[in-house]
């Protein structure tokens, strides 16, 4: 038995300790946002946070949680920088077909939590991995700096 945080509330799961932790969110408590894209933390589709700290729930055994309190799409609302992210995505009108943006949401949010006032290496450093089938890098990173109330012109010029 698990004893989990899972956006601000919490769960007890019976699994096994090593069931990943995208199938105890998405079968066990029903947060389907969270979704499964490449089943190796290559794609990022799968990022949570996991006490603010992104990682890829489909290789996350739910049995190295431990203690720490896990963050979905679900919650992003829950923090300022969730909010501003959640904001910026829907001005920008970043998603596409939508199934990777959860991951990328929640790495973003930790991004701007981390790193207020983003760079674009910064912005690089911290999406990298976290892939768009639809190749909405610009929107994102547009909404990556809006978000953060960052200009969202590159370095060269053009809009981000």
């Amino acid at each position: 038995m698990f004893k989990l945080t899972i956006n601000q509330t919490a769960h007890a799961v019976d699994v096994p300790e090593d069931m990943p932790l995208l199938w105890v969110l998405r079968d066990e408590i029903g947060l389907k946002g969270t979704k499964f894209g490449c089943g190796v933390a290559q794609c990022g589709a799968c990022t949570v946070l996991l006490d603010g700290q992104p990682i890829r729930s489909c290789v996350t055994p739910v049995g190295a949680v431990g203690a720490g309190r896990i963050t979905t799409v679900e919650g992003l609302t829950a923090t300022p920088a969730g909010r501003a992210v959640r904001a910026a995505w829907e001005s920008v009108d970043v998603a596409q077909c939508g199934y990777c943006q959860a991951g990328q949401m929640l790495a973003a949010t930790a991004l701007i939590t981390a790193t207020p006032k983003p760079t674009d290496a910064d912005i690089d450093q911290a999406m990298d991995g976290n892939f768009c089938r639809c190749a909405t890098y610009k929107r994102i990173r547009a909404a990556i700096k809006t978000a953060a109330g960052v200009s969202p012109v590159d370095h060269r010029g053009d809009a981000a």
